[in-house]
């Protein structure tokens, strides 16, 4: 079991550099996560700040190794009927093959549980076809439902093409 801890102002700058980190490095530790139609930064702190602000229930639940380095992190937000949802997870990109997202996934969904969450939600990027296995494999089912993209606004990167929505999935827990 990983220590999971909400995170604080003081960490919000190393949480968005390991989110730009996995969703947009590159190079050869880049990660398999990389959204290559997306440009610009996914997140900074200030960004993060005002969603947590919009957001007063929401939390960033961070996991550091014994040394205190991140490996990882995700955005958990209480809603209505017991459905949580699950947001911005990321691992380091230089240890993914130590099966850090799936450790932190279900430490995530255990924090949740602990608190009343009966199901999960999130939502992807339509076209990342291997992340959407990926969760199916973790047992999150596509409900059928698409969000659209936020064309315009730019908080999430800047879209080099004009097919993306945000496809709903979820689990019971």
């Amino acid at each position: 079991m990983i220590d999971l801890r909400p995170a604080a102002e003081v960490d919000l700058a190393e949480i968005a550099a390991l989110s730009n980190w996995a969703y947009r490095g590159t190079g050869p530790q880049s990660s398999w996560t990389v959204e290559s139609y997306l440009k610009g930064e996914r997140t900074n702190a200030a960004a993060l700040r005002a969603d947590l602000a919009a957001a007063p229930d929401a939390l960033i639940l961070t996991w550091r190794d014994a040394a205190g380095e991140l490996q990882g992190h995700a955005w958990l937000e209480p809603g209505a009927d017991d459905v949580w949802y699950l947001g911005l997870l990321s691992v380091r990109p230089d240890r993914q093959d130590r099966k850090l997202g799936r450790t932190l996934l279900s430490a995530v969904e255990d924090y949740a549980k602990a608190r009343g969450a009966r199901r999960m939600q999130m939502t992807v990027i339509n076209v990342r076809d291997t992340l959407i296995a990926w969760y199916q494999r973790r047992g999150y089912g596509l409900t059928g439902e698409a969000r659209p993209f936020p064309y315009g606004d730019d908080r999430f990167g800047t879209p080099l093409r004009d097919d993306l929505s945000f496809v709903l999935m979820e689990r019971a827990l």
